[in-house]
């Protein structure tokens, strides 16, 4: 056993009686086949302490129990002969059962006994509808030949059952009042832990992929997709770690089994599972024609028709598939949904009705050494609690700390309110926990980046409704808008269409000798102070002294420049990054005083801009002598337009059609026009 560290120790104080060591259900798992929540929720009733004798106790009671009542493959006549034998046997089982309209009764199928004709009281079915669907693993007493002429002539019938599940309702308010004793850093280590995998082995990024993963089980009728390489654990949360989930892998999908049987009216799996995951979603496909458009319209309302009534359900549909290529591969061959199945990959109605898409080429593939040693949650009071969580908003407490950008669609904002909204349960379950401004941040930038990753792809397929992608935020009344984009679209070198924050500026500038020209990026922050500082470690002669003509110049106009801010009241700290092998930093002083003056205003720049040109410390602009070089190593990088001095004109007019129709070329006659051409509305 690992030894316990301070999280440990915390957790086992707090969560008293909830916890257990996750790693002691791994040891069963693969040599019983039963999902590992099954094997937690034994461990839990007998192991759930820090004591090595009693946990070792625990263990060989499970041991015992999971080797006397898991029906392992060949063994299933042995376990008929006891029941025949001793009258009745106990087994743990999925158990699913039917009605048997001929004898009007119901009968149950226990698989691993290969037997689907078990009689089940129906008082027994009604109680617990899910197996008449999905089904769902239980514990359960079989007995043999008792009173067969009133169980429709069936020699085995099932007397007892108890679902593996736990049977405590009020166990949020112990999570919510656990958590509120933690930081939020130890918390999420915690919750990572809870469904097995070690948050030490993976990147910030990983660990957010897990956070979106849990947002079905959280929040009512989410929808999802999740698509990626191969081997990274895509349908294990789901599969794993809660029996209010079900897992349906790639086949056929009926209505009736999905939805409702119009024949009996039995509800579907929607009705009776918190999520349903199609897994190898490219394989799925329903019995009918309608099948994919009863989905879109449950995706969109939380209902579907049986006839004249209107049906609601609360499951959330999660679809996981894999990339047969790599991410950036797939985007220059297709669209990210083109995994999927042929009547939805190309349907933006579908997409429009995801509210997140999860970027699973962010998480690694598996390795043991990603799975837990330490204590977590009990996976059923893990998932007990989830379910809890439906049924209650974070959303009312954030509403008037955060606003969105004009951007954002109807359905945008609702995709991006329910992903923000899980992500905030996930981190507070307490209803009543002050939400920290660093984590509404960060669950607002995860919902949108989400969010917009939908409408990239459905931009992609050439509607023009989707073409605004430029999703943005503030928080607070006086905030910054912020604009998010989606990682896997634009390298750290290349000019993202997105506008930068107050500050920022894509520039380019001539090399030394025959070195060509260079891209750099502007980074400008404000702190109290009186001057201009350039932070950058050793600076080149040329990069200094066009810094030193932007701050005069800065100076001698900040009426016109800008306005009323007085820019000797704060320090500048300049940092001037180079994203290409030309670092040279000359002929800068044009970009520097946009961005000094964007950080004084504090206002955005545009997105897709880039602006290069040099100029004198009297504000006299200095000839660019080779614009079009520039042009070009603009439109490569991804510009969408690049902002010049007029008296580049002439040379520009020898620019190719090619590169006319992909870069947009604008001038500017002095300092502040330039500045007017560059900031964002």
């Amino acid at each position: 056993m690992a030894e316990l560290d301070n999280l440990d120790e915390q957790v086992t104080k707090i969560f008293d009686g909830y916890v257990v060591r996750k790693d002691l259900a791994q040891q069963f798992r693969g040599s019983y086949p039963v999902p590992t929540y099954v094997a937690e929720f034994l461990i839990g009733r007998y192991c759930a302490t820090t004591d090595d004798e009693e946990i070792k106790e625990g263990l060989e009671i499970v041991q015992r129990q999971l080797q006397e009542r898991i029906v392992r493959a060949g063994e299933q006549e042995l376990f008929k002969a006891r029941a025949r034998e001793k009258g009745s046997v106990k087994i743990i089982d999925l158990v699913t059962a039917r009605l048997d309209t001929k004898t009007d009764t119901f009968e149950a199928s226990l698989p691993s006994l290969i037997l689907d004709d078990v009689y089940i009281p129906a008082e027994m079915v009604y109680d617990n509808e899910r197996m008449l669907t999905g089904g769902f693993y239980a514990e359960v007493e079989i007995e043999y030949g008792s009173g067969i002429e009133g169980k429709g002539g069936r020699p085995f019938s099932i007397t007892n059952l108890k679902p593996i599940q736990l049977s405590k309702r009020n166990v949020l308010s112990d999570l919510a009042e656990g958590r509120k004793q933690m930081s939020t850093e130890d918390w999420r280590s915690f919750l990572i832990r809870s469904i097995g995998l070690e948050p030490e082995t993976l990147s910030k990024r990983a660990q957010d992929v897990i956070f979106l993963r849990m947002i079905p089980y959280v929040e009512k009728n989410y929808n999802c997709v999740e698509l990626g390489p191969r081997g990274t654990g895509k349908s294990y949360i789901y599969q794993e770690i809660s029996p209010y989930s079900h897992l349906v892998s790639g086949g056929k999908a009926t209505v009736a089994k999905m939805f409702v049987n119009n024949a009996t009216g039995q509800r579907g799996l929607v009705c009776q599972y918190d999520l349903v995951c199609f897994d190898e979603v490219a394989g799925i496909k329903f019995d009918t024609k309608e099948g994919v458009n009863i989905m879109k319209g449950y995706m969109a309302s939380g209902q579907f028709s049986r006839g004249r009534e209107n049906i609601r359900a609360e499951g959330g549909l999660v679809m996981v598939g894999n990339f047969d290529v790599d991410v950036e591969h797939q985007q220059r061959i297709g669209h990210l949904f083109g995994p999927l199945p042929p009547e939805m990959r190309d349907d933006t109605a579908f997409m429009d009705r995801i509210h997140s898409y999860i970027p699973g080429w962010d998480f690694p593939k598996y390795h043991p050494t990603q799975l837990t040693t330490h204590f977590g949650l009990v996976s059923d009071f893990l998932s007990e609690c989830f379910r809890q969580l439906r049924n209650d908003s974070r959303l009312p407490k954030i509403m008037d700390r955060v606003s969105f950008g004009d951007a954002l669609s109807g359905r945008d904002r609702t995709g991006v309110l329910k992903t923000l909204d899980g992500l905030l349960k996930l981190l507070y379950p307490a209803h009543d926990s002050d939400i920290s401004d660093e984590d509404l941040e960060w669950a607002v930038r995860l919902a949108l980046e989400c969010r917009r990753r939908v409408k990239e792809q459905q931009k992609r397929i050439g509607s023009a409704e989707f073409r605004n992608t430029m999703f943005s935020y503030r928080l607070g009344i006086e905030g910054i808008e912020q604009y998010v984009s989606t990682p896997e679209l634009h390298r750290e070198n290349t000019i993202s269409p997105e506008p930068l924050p107050p500050g920022q500026v894509w520039a380019l500038g001539p090399g030394e000798g025959n070195e060509g020209n260079g891209l750099y990026k502007l980074e400008i922050t404000v702190t109290p102070g009186s001057s201009i500082r350039l932070i950058n470690v050793k600076a080149a002669a040329g990069l200094r002294e066009s810094l030193r003509s932007a701050e005069q110049v800065l100076y001698t106009r900040a009426k016109s420049l800008v306005g009323d801010h007085d820019p000797t009241s704060v320090e500048f700290s300049v940092q001037v990054r180079a994203m290409t092998p030309v670092s040279g930093g000359s002929s800068l002083s044009v970009p520097i005083l946009i961005a000094l003056c964007s950080a004084a205003l504090n206002k955005s720049t545009k997105g897709g801009y880039v602006i290069a040109g040099g100029m004198s410390v009297g504000g006299t602009l200095e000839p660019v002598y080779n614009a079009l070089d520039m042009a070009e190593l603009a439109a490569e990088k991804g510009a969408l337009a690049i902002v010049l001095p007029v008296s580049c004109r002439k040379q520009m007019n020898e620019m190719s059609d090619e590169l006319a129709a992909r870069l947009v070329v604008l001038y500017y006659t002095e300092p502040r026009d330039a500045l007017l051409k560059m900031l964002d509305e």
